[in-house]
């Protein structure tokens, strides 16, 4: 017995000894903190005043343009810090050290798609002063909040640098035209799952029944994290004046508008991203053949601190290759490399500060024409009358005749495309015969009223131009575009409507599950009569809503996606079970199904995916399972933008919970979900005269005091 006690008592030591070491390798290479005192010295370099109204608004008013963008981040982290250090984590491939090994894949990514080498190489070379002065002021702006609330910052964050802020456009936004997608499918890892999508709409003079100029704004997005919508108002005394959406790190508005022009975006998906398989040598597994010979890869070391509990975290070094065409990724099905549209660009931060400072169409075209944002529609709308559609892409100078969309041989040099089609070969139209554009992630050869759209014969198939039509963009046509004169009450009820088209995926799989056989079963026939029954519409009241869309949206999703997903008869014997188990009928309102849930906010919201009136709901992930559905995306900022025969601006908008983003007991935590559950909208004070007498905080960042 006394050689097992000895053994036990070795292990012990031994698993001790491993952690000891283990902790102080931890400690070792712990990252120092920075001396605080100058970054919150450098505040004294910024003139700036915030004003909130009354619901929390942030209405930041600089001297300078660089005095805004500091007082804008300052703001921004008083409401939502923790998802701005995210972000920067994120951006710097650092997150794993805070979050453990779950956030290792993306800090990996990081240094496949090499953001920091093209930031180091590129920032002080393309960028011009004004744009760098900006991103150094927001970042300046962050590590003035941070530094005066040590005890919520994350080892390694201080200091940020304007770089730091540019990397963040570097690294996500190929991520919105779906290279996240190419590398999970490439991985074999399943995309998240969530929404990319958006509504946009524009209707010129000549349609509107009182001559104004009208934009729908609408972007759909998760309700919370890194693509969360921030709401302010910013202006300089250097002309910078704008009001709409902020993403948390983002020192510019990417939409809304200022005071002549606005526009909204939607996600596209022209196929901006090539996959290549490469031969390797096979003495050699660091080479690959590329025109007959073989060529070495470039290869570096992504190092990934990665924590495991506690104090303990360990530095794992994986290998970075990169071939001709690009990054390349080692997997169970090959080795391949990936190209694709924006790679080793910088360029996008000075483009979205081109265009918040664009007065009028020319300026904002030529800030379009930098080509630096590789994807994304644009809406247009401008106090002139003018409305415009840009499907928006860096389209690759590819070879015709070629099938891009599929995995092509890598030992040609001849299919690595070097640079992009010009900007006036980019699809879009301008001042339409209908007076009317809009985009609901479809494509964009249905972006106007019928006759004066663009003409699929003049783009080429290497393109790889989108050819779908959502739901959304279907009930567009059926609304927007079937009405020769749409007065503003018409534009607000068109934009939260909320029925499935006789065209959409989802009136084919109810087909589907009317022509099931039910074999007698009394649950089925009676599951099917409700569905006979249904109207298409998503309205808190409606009775078969439920039973609809809980059972066709996992068939709709899995078939979006190229998966197999349930059968439809699976799918359908589940949402009875759970409409039985929680409800007690097969029948219940949809409102006592889907739900807006926040803070003391408990409410039914009207909606449902792929409507206009965008909601997709999912079990709470943090509570016990009630059959209810959460919101979690869809419809987030919401703005209506006017511009009167005259040209004078308003315009409304809404949040689905309030700019106080993590705190639960401020009030602006949960303040305007009442009001979006209604589908109703507050005033955006944009103005001095409006902001006028709804002012509840006046105060300089850091000297908050009421």
């Amino acid at each position: 017995m006394r050689w097992i006690l000895r053994s036990l008592l070795a292990l012990v030591g031994l698993v001790i000894g491993v952690a000891a070491t283990v902790l102080v390798i931890s400690l070792v290479t712990a990252p120092r903190g920075p001396d605080l005192t100058p970054l919150i010295e450098k505040a004294r370099n910024y003139d700036v005043v915030i004003r909130r109204d009354r619901f929390g608004v942030p209405h930041v008013l600089g001297k300078t343009d660089a005095d805004a963008a500091f007082g804008l981040a300052f703001a921004h982290a008083e409401d939502d810090f923790e998802t701005i250090q995210t972000v920067a984590l994120a951006t710097r491939g650092t997150l794993a050290a805070s979050e453990g090994p779950s956030a290792a894949p993306g800090d990996y990514i990081v240094s496949l798609l090499d953001v920091w080498g093209t930031v180091n190489r590129r920032y002080d070379r393309d960028l011009p002063a004004d744009v760098k002065a900006v991103l150094q002021a927001y970042a300046d702006g962050i590590n003035y909040y941070a530094a005066r609330n040590p005890g919520r910052v994350a080892p390694g964050l201080l200091p940020l640098t304007g770089k730091d802020i540019a990397a963040g456009f570097v690294f996500k936004t190929p991520f919105f035209y779906g290279l996240d997608s190419e590398l999970k499918a490439l991985a074999s890892a399943r995309p998240d799952g969530l929404p990319k999508g958006s509504n946009g709409v524009a209707v010129a003079p000549s349609r509107s029944s009182d001559g104004a100029t009208r934009l729908l704004v609408n972007s759909h997005q998760p309700y919370a994290g890194p693509v969360a919508w921030y709401e302010a108002v910013v202006e300089s005394g250097e002309g910078w004046h704008v009001a709409g959406g902020f993403f948390p790190g983002s020192p510019f508005m990417l939409h809304g508008h200022n005071a002549h022009l606005g526009w909204a975006n939607t996600v596209n998906n022209p196929d901006l991203v090539d996959v290549f398989r490469l031969t390797i040598n096979p003495d050699n597994k660091d080479e690959y053949r590329l025109d007959g010979r073989w060529r070495k890869f470039e290869t570096s070391t992504a190092k990934m601190r990665i924590k495991l509990w506690g104090p303990f975290s360990w530095t794992v070094h994986k290998q970075v290759l990169r071939s001709e065409h690009g990054p390349v990724m080692r997997t169970k099905g090959g080795v391949f490399a990936i190209r694709y549209a924006g790679m080793d660009d910088v360029r996008l931060a000075q483009q979205y500060w081109r265009l918040n400072r664009a007065d009028d169409l020319d300026q904002w075209r030529a800030a379009m024409a930098l080509q630096a944002l590789p994807s994304i529609n644009y809406i247009y709308a401008d106090e002139r009358g003018n409305v415009g559609y840009v499907y928006n892409g860096l389209f690759p100078n590819r070879r015709e005749g070629l099938d891009w969309s599929g995995v092509l041989p890598g030992d040609r040099s001849d299919l690595i495309w070097r640079g992009y089609l010009p900007f006036d070969r980019v699809p879009q139209v301008w001042r339409p015969a209908g007076g009317l554009v809009f985009n609901a992630n479809n494509t964009p050869f249905q972006a106007t009223a019928f006759g004066d759209g663009l003409d699929p014969n003049a783009y080429s198939p290497a393109m790889g131009i989108q050819a779908n039509m959502t739901n959304r963009a279907l009930r567009l046509v059926e609304t927007f575009a079937a009405d020769a004169e749409i007065t503003p009450e018409e534009f607000r009820a068109y934009k939260y409507d909320l029925a499935y088209s006789p065209r959409s995926a989802m009136t084919a799989v109810i087909s589907e599950l009317l022509a099931l056989d039910a074999k007698g079963d009394a649950d089925i026939l009676a599951a099917q009569a409700i569905l006979r029954r249904w109207d298409f519409r998503t309205d808190v009241k409606n009775r078969a809503a439920a039973l609809a869309v809980l059972t066709a949206s996992p068939l709709i999703t899995a078939r979006d996606a190229g998966e197999k997903g349930p059968s439809p008869l699976k799918s359908l014997r589940a949402s009875i079970k759970l409409l039985k188990e929680h409800f007690g009928r097969l029948d219940p309102e949809w409102g006592q199904v889907n739900r807006l849930r926040r803070g003391r906010v408990d409410l039914p919201i009207d909606g449902g995916p792929d409507v206009l009136r965008a909601v997709y709901g999912s079990a709470d992930p943090k509570g016990k399972p009630d059959g209810r559905l959460t919101a979690l995306a869809g419809d987030t900022l919401i703005m209506f933008v006017t511009w009167d025969r005259q040209g004078v601006l308003s315009s409304q908008s809404i949040h689905q919970f309030g700019t106080a983003t993590l705190d639960g007991e401020a009030p602006h935590y949960d303040d305007q979900a009442p009001l979006f559950a209604a589908m109703r909208v507050k005033p955006v004070l944009f103005t001095e005269a409006q902001l006028a007498g709804n002012i509840t905080e006046t105060y300089r960042p850091g000297q908050r005091g009421g």
